[in-house]
């Protein structure tokens, strides 16, 4: 075995993941508020950045212009430097270009129409009763305590002991308090468990009687699992009884207090693409309030121009320049990757938008990027955390990439198409003799869908439908 040196030349090809292609790949799968974000962090960095005051053809016509400016650049030789400077000399600036930019209040965006009123949440509701709630004056810490310690559902999180021990009072004085409570809006709030949640409420509506009371205190799970006959035999009463019984628990509200609006609840989606059926086409338009249109600011122009080559001025607004060139690159680029990508979504969807989610069909990430012609990495970055506003109403682009069945005529059809039509079997069945996983299977099959028995079942849990013995009526 011979050790030695020697000198080989040989050619490779390798991927370098630069700055520049990680911010790419950063804009691209970012979210509306997320890309927003970001590009305020830019405006701090880099001075020469300014979000645009003019119309929107101009900036663009602006934008394509210095890309294309930088498209050159990148593709001199490293040695020899694309000269900034002479170009903007070029171009004969005005004084009046050397202001910075200005917010004009009057082009805003949005509008009241957009937002939400406030709601009222259940401790501001139950606080507004205590105030002519029967009462002593010196109870009433007593119960701004008791409600501020209810949780979302609207149910008690201390006991009577825990409150009487820190107000240094008798039990009795707290539980006077809480009966109090308990008799407000909404029916149900301030019970300590789900039995005196539930007859709280029928006392509330006057239909307590024995049968009820013994149910709800015993027998809640028989009503879950629809196991009226043992009911019946146990208390000595006819199942049509105990099914009324059933409705009328079934009837009552278990979580009195989800009602009520909480300002963690509240979600705006700003939809990134829109598509608007206009004659008998589907026309897809990217928000561009999604996208902020981002310019180069004159003032630094200037000062680009009025500095020395050579100074470390010069030096730094030249790389201020380039990072803010490619900022505005990579946004363009994702504005029309996103717009491709839904655009093939659309054409290959066309029948959901046309006639329901009963014809959505099945699409993979690979599908449409073959069709759009990118990698599927790209796609799922495409889709991530974005929403479309349709005329069937607002999805997550995501909702239309979802995997199915095959038909008998060879065609996909959707998971979700599959529950649509279980929910309208279920919806139509007789209540007294529901229908089996079994007998959904053959209903669906003689609608051309091949599925097995375990994959209705699971869909069927997947929409929380009971099975066909939970379903049952007597």
């Amino acid at each position: 075995m011979r050790l030695g040196y020697d000198l080989t030349i040989e050619q490779s090809q390798k991927l370098v993941m630069t700055p520049e292609l990680i911010q790419a790949i950063q804009i691209l799968q970012f979210n509306t508020q997320e890309l927003d974000s970001y590009v305020e962090e830019q405006l701090l960095t880099n001075p020469i950045l300014e979000i645009t005051a003019s119309a929107p053809a101009e900036s663009e016509k602006n934008a394509e212009e210095f890309q294309v400016k930088n498209d050159d650049f990148q593709a001199k030789d490293n040695n020899n430097e694309f000269d900034w400077a002479e170009h903007f000399k070029e171009k004969e600036y005005d004084d009046i270009s050397y202001k910075q930019w200005e917010y004009n209040a009057e082009k805003s965006e949005y509008t009241y129409e957009q937002f939400v009123s406030s709601e009222i949440t259940l401790v501001e509701h139950l606080m507004f009763q205590l105030q002519f709630a029967p009462i002593k004056q010196s109870c009433r810490a007593i119960g701004r305590y008791m409600i501020e310690s209810l949780d979302e559902n609207g149910y008690m999180t201390l006991s009577v002991e825990e409150i009487a021990k820190e107000f240094g009072v008798e039990p009795e004085k707290v539980t006077i308090v809480l009966d109090a409570i308990q008799n407000f809006e909404p029916a149900g709030v301030g019970a300590r468990s789900l039995k005196e949640c539930l007859l709280i409420q029928l006392r509330h509506q006057g239909k307590v009687d024995p049968v009820v009371e013994e149910v709800i205190n015993h027998y809640l799970e028989d009503i879950a699992g629809n196991r009226l006959n043992n009911i019946a035999k146990a208390l000595g009463v006819s199942v049509k009884e105990i099914q009324e019984v059933s409705d009328l628990i079934k009837g009552l509200e278990p979580k009195p207090g989800r009602q009520f609006g909480s300002a963690n609840e509240t979600r705006y989606i700003v939809p990134d693409v829109t598509v608007e059926k206009i004659d008998s086409e589907y026309i897809v338009t990217v928000n561009e309030s999604s996208a902020p249109k981002l310019t180069i600011s004159p003032y630094y122009q200037r000062m680009l121009i009025d500095s020395d080559k050579e100074s470390n001025i010069s030096k730094f607004l030249t790389g201020r320049l380039n990072s803010a060139l490619w900022l505005i690159k990579s946004i363009e680029q994702r504005r029309q990757t996103i717009y491709n990508v839904v655009n093939a979504v659309v054409k290959y969807q066309i029948d959901f938008f046309d006639k329901g989610p009963k014809y959505l069909r099945t699409l993979t990430l690979k599908q449409i990027a073959d069709e759009v012609g990118i990698h599927e990495s790209t796609v799922s970055r495409s889709i991530n955390g974005k929403y479309m506003q349709s005329p069937r109403g607002i999805y997550e682009i995501k909702y239309f990439f979802t995997s199915g069945v095959s038909g008998n005529s060879g065609e996909g059809i959707a998971s979700e198409s599959i529950k649509t039509f279980i929910r309208e079997i279920v919806e139509n069945e007789d209540p007294k003799s529901p229908l089996s996983d079994q007998a959904m299977v053959e209903m669906l099959t003689e609608r051309g869908i091949d599925i097995s028995r375990r994959t209705v079942a699971k869909y069927r849990d997947e929409m929380n439908l009971p099975s066909s013995s939970k379903r049952k009526r007597y």
